[in-house]
């Protein structure tokens, strides 16, 4: 089956299908948006489709601005860089193009292009998000080119405080971008650990949120929806990254993953973002190297749930083991290291990431509580890579 170009409109407007970029222009346009600043990052800069993308943009008299000062795990002296950006050039939105990590930062700078306050003032705590002018946020189109974050569909963006050396959740319900842009065509190109790492982030959004607590059966049905397009779509993405079906597949099982966790996230989100904020890993695969440990650590809790889900997803056997071992088999089919000590973490700061994990706000979203000695626990056994008995 060839999966047809549709337009969605939830929890915004989407444009799915191969070639939509062309669209684009029309986009900006619909959003009174004629000076636009596209966010990406240094590699993404560089490559034909951006440059397509704005001579398109200036063609339809849509001058575009450029930025992609970024690095692979935002710091907030990209956004002060890019909110300078946007100012200089007095730009009238954003499209955000590329990853998560540009995603995210082409969010925050068209959330601050109009504040006062400093971006920490904005971290999701308590109601922090009423500080911001809501009048100051520039619209914003997203273009992504991973099938992963799934922040094309978000409210929020996730920066280090270089200073604390803490990844910090920044949230505003209009930070979400009016109109996304899912366009198979533009991961094509994407190298085939990059496609593996980033799907079982989505993988890991569609996990965590269907097991969080709480009654949200909207979420959890798109959740189940997300793992499956994962479970069908992931493998055959890595294998042959031509293949628009599966890049389709996986572009929006990403959104949806990204769409559900607003029910929440858990474990696997808690000790993934410390780890990144002291180490600097990859997001999704530090995700997908904690999978299993966290899956297992919560088993009391999913035991049930995920055996339902197991068996939505067509696995031989509708059971938590099944599941569990889907997942094992998938990592070793796309090369996922087994252990963290293979993705360069190191025994010394394990008490310091237990702790900063209990404070994450993801850790709130566990089935189980998640305080630092759970933390640790899991990190154990990720380290040593081996399951409990």
């Amino acid at each position: 089956m060839t999966l047809p170009a549709m337009n969605w409109n939830f929890p915004t407007a989407i444009r799915f299908g191969a070639g939509r970029i062309a669209e684009l222009a029309g986009a900006c346009r619909s959003l009174g948006i004629s000076r636009p600043l596209l966010v990406t990052d240094p590699v993404l800069a560089r490559l034909p489709f951006i440059r397509a993308a704005v001579t398109a943009n200036a063609e339809a008299g849509i001058s575009t601005g450029v930025f992609c000062e970024i690095e692979a795990n935002p710091v907030g002296s990209n956004i002060d860089a890019g909110v300078a950006a946007y100012a200089s050039g007095s730009h009238d939105g954003v499209i955000a193009f590329g990853g998560g990590s540009a995603l995210d930062v082409g969010k925050v700078i068209a959330f601050m292009s109009g504040q006062s306050r400093q971006l920490w003032d904005f971290e999701d705590r308590e109601d922090w998000w009423s500080r911001a002018d809501p009048e100051g946020i520039a619209p914003i189109i997203a273009v992504p080119t991973t099938a992963g974050t799934g922040s094309e569909v978000g409210r929020a963006g996730v920066i280090i405080d270089e200073a604390q050396q803490v990844k910090k959740i920044i949230f505003h319900p209009r930070m979400m971008p009016a109109i996304v842009i899912l366009d198979p065509e533009l991961t094509v190109g994407l190298p085939a650990q990059v496609t593996a790492a980033t799907g079982m982030d989505a993988l890991a959004h569609c996990l965590e949120a269907y097991c969080a607590p709480g009654f949200h059966p909207m979420a959890d049905g798109i959740a189940a929806e997300g793992a499956k397009l994962v479970h069908d779509w992931l493998a055959k993405a890595v294998l042959d990254g031509s293949d628009l079906n599966a890049r389709g597949g996986m572009l929006i099982a990403a959104s949806m993953g990204a769409t559900a966790f607003q029910k929440g996230l858990g474990g696997m989100h808690a000790l993934s973002h410390p780890i990144g904020a002291l180490y600097k890993t990859h997001h999704g695969l530090t995700n997908a190297v904690l999978m299993p440990y966290v899956l297992a650590f919560n088993r009391p809790a999913i035991d049930e749930r995920l055996s339902r889900l197991a068996g939505f997803a067509g696995l031989p056997h509708a059971s938590f083991d099944a599941l569990l071992q889907w997942v094992l088999q998938l990592r070793e089919q796309l090369s996922i290291p087994h252990s963290l000590r293979d993705i360069g973490i190191t025994d010394d700061q394990l008490d310091r990431l237990a702790h900063m994990a209990e404070a994450d706000p993801s850790a709130g979203g566990n089935p189980l509580p998640f305080d630092a000695d759970a933390a640790r626990q899991v990190l154990v056994w990720a380290m040593a890579g081996e399951l409990p008995a």
